[in-house]
Order: structure tokens, then C-alpha cells, then sequence
């Protein structure tokens, strides 16, 4: 249980990530009300996580899932980048997140 409410903190870190993009510096309300629940609800899940799960693994699944969603995002719907090594490195920092959580459970 506590490796999917780390899970959805990291889908909720995308969420305050990408409305941060588009509350233009906190000047459009809406975007800065998601923001702002987003960050508050991806930091209660992570720390309600962390009760079993080690600080270092739970802290760098967490923020490799925001980077990966976030790179993604932007290069979906933000015409960014999508080159081959870009990537890549999506894929090396999944292998990383999938390897903290093998390696975790032992």
C-alpha cells in the first residue's frame, strides 16, 4: 500500500510541476490553486509513505517519477526535445527507480 500512495506522490509532484508551468509565476489563479494542492498532497502522501518505506529510496522514487513525468509531459504537449539520448536518460532513470524498488523489498 504504502509503495502506491508513493506512487500517486509522484503523479501528484507532476501535477504541481507542470501547474507551476502555467500559473506564469503565480499570476493565474487556477494554476496556482493546482499547484498548490498538488505540492500539499504529494508531500502528505510522500510522508505517509516514508513510514515504511527507507527515506533515501522513497525520496529518489519520488522525485524520479516527477522528473520522468514531467520530461515527458513537456515533450508531449511543449514541443521540448525528444531526442534519442533524452530518452535514454528517461530510461536510465527508470531502470533506477525500478531497481531501488527491487532492491528495496530484500
Amino acid at each position: 500500500m504504502n509503495w502506491i500512495l508513493l506512487f500517486v506522490a509522484g503523479l501528484m509532484e507532476i501535477v504541481w510541476a507542470v501547474g507551476m508551468k502555467y500559473s506564469n509565476g503565480f499570476t493565474r489563479l487556477w494554476p496556482t490553486l493546482i499547484t498548490l494542492i498538488g505540492m500539499i498532497a504529494s508531500f502528505v502522501l510522500l510522508a505517509l509513505a516514508m513510514r515504511s518505506i527507507p527515506l533515501g529510496t522513497a525520496y529518489a522514487v519520488w522525485t524520479g517519477i516527477g522528473a520522468m513525468g514531467t520530461v515527458i509531459f513537456g515533450m508531449v504537449f511543449l514541443n521540448e526535445p525528444a531526442s534519442i539520448l533524452r530518452i535514454l536518460c528517461l530510461v536510465l532513470i527508470f531502470s533506477g527507480i525500478a531497481g531501488l524498488k527491487l532492491l528495496g523489498s530484500r
